[in-house]
């Protein structure tokens, strides 16, 4: 007799953002999940991250949320600046206006103080285990089961196996051996700073965006409000994998020299920065294979100015235990998974792309869009967004 679905123990690859929601979402079912994780469940990338209130929703519905608020901080606006002139080009409402809209807030923090508090609420779950030290080396179906197996020989079955892998996916090369990622021809670099020590215009309660030719920059507090996390992007750079490389200033300093005194002096500030190719892949046409399904990075690798990707994995796990929940035949569950989220998902790539653009115009390009934006009203700014944070 075949096991009912909370008698089966799904293999979640992947211990990151995407993989510990799906746990945690698995688990608050009564469905068992083991997680593989090459590290030991770790987080020490030092970034920050961007939660819009789709994401806190689904991190409502997880009980995860009011961990993370202890830790996060509830910026009052985000604010657009033209970074040679300085200018101020417009404002988008978050704090109690985005809430009120949305129905959650939108939070920045640390990545760690997030992945702690998923991390932490898996370990209430009786239903979810946690095996940290697994680097997976290949997935085969046996019999009725899918075995892992990492690089030490020790293996792991289950009776599906999730793919939470990230950008650089094991499994993705299973379910579409053809794919991979492309890089975007640009570069992040990111620093920490403590907010003190920084000048007032850097202290305040905002996101700021500094648009600049081929370049841009990012600041917003973290650690409820100690910290402030500074990420530039520049147009160019060299491909490699991985986003945690140390970066001399000298690498990418001078691609800001015509930028405005302030802007540029934040960024002088700082000696210490990490830096990463950014890639793209195109859709997927399928998002998975047997027994094999895909979710966030893995499936759908989404470029950060819109500050989604996180977003996106913690959206795709919950609709993944649902459509498990209401589908007995696991290859339904993950073509229906597949269809309500997969349009989702490439409108979301599409409009980051298209922002990446826009945010790096030069020349009468850039005027007109400064013009334009000087015009926008803060609430229809916010308004525009309610196709991305109502979902």
């Amino acid at each position: 007799m075949q096991a009912t679905l909370r008698e089966q123990n799904h293999l979640i690859v992947g211990g990151g953002i995407g993989g510990l929601a799906a746990a945690i979402a698995f688990g608050q079912k009564g469905h068992n999940s083991t997680v593989l994780e090459r590290s030991s469940f770790a987080e020490e990338s030092g970034a920050g991250i961007q939660l819009g209130p789709n994401a806190t929703r689904a991190l409502r519905s997880l009980g995860v949320l009011p961990a993370i608020e202890a830790s996060a901080f509830k910026p009052e606006s985000l604010v657009m600046f033209d970074a040679v002139s300085g200018r101020k080009l417009a404002t988008v409402p978050l704090g109690a206006s985005i809430e009120a809209r949305y129905g959650a807030p939108y939070l920045t923090l640390h990545r760690a103080d997030l992945h702690a508090a998923l991390l932490e609420t898996c370990k209430t779950l009786g239903a979810v285990t946690l095996r940290p030290g697994f680097t997976l080396a290949s997935a085969e179906d046996v019999g009725d089961k899918i075995v892992a197996q990492d690089t030490n020989g020790d293996e792991v079955a289950g009776d599906l196996m999730i793919g939470a892998d990230g950008l650089w996916s094991k499994l993705r090369t299973i379910v579409a051996p053809n794919a991979h990622p492309r890089f975007a021809h640009a570069t992040a670099y990111r620093t920490m700073l403590p907010l003190e020590t920084l000048p007032t215009q850097f202290r305040a309660p905002i996101v700021g965006l500094w648009l600049g030719p081929k370049t841009h920059l990012v600041h917003y507090p973290v650690r409820g409000g100690k910290e402030l996390n500074v990420v530039a992007v520049v147009e160019g750079g060299d491909e490699r994998e991985g986003w945690n490389a140390p970066a001399e200033p000298a690498q990418f300093l001078s691609r800001f020299t015509g930028w405005c005194k302030d802007s540029k002096s934040l960024m002088e500030t700082a000696t210490e920065w990490r830096g990463w190719s950014l890639h793209r892949l195109p859709p997927l046409r399928h998002w998975c294979k047997g027994r094999i399904v895909l979710l966030g990075d893995a499936a759908h690798p989404v470029l950060p100015y819109l500050a989604q990707g996180a977003a996106l994995a913690i959206e795709d796990a919950a609709t993944l235990v649902d459509c498990l929940e209401e589908n007995s035949d696991p290859a339904e569950a993950f073509r229906a998974y597949q269809r309500l989220r997969q349009n989702r998902a490439s409108r979301v790539q599409r409009r980051s792309l298209r922002l990446g653009r826009y945010y790096h115009f030069k020349g009468p390009a850039r005027l007109v869009r400064n013009a334009l934006l000087t015009r926008r009203n803060p609430d229809a700014l916010l308004a525009s967004l309610d196709w991305l944070y109502r979902a």
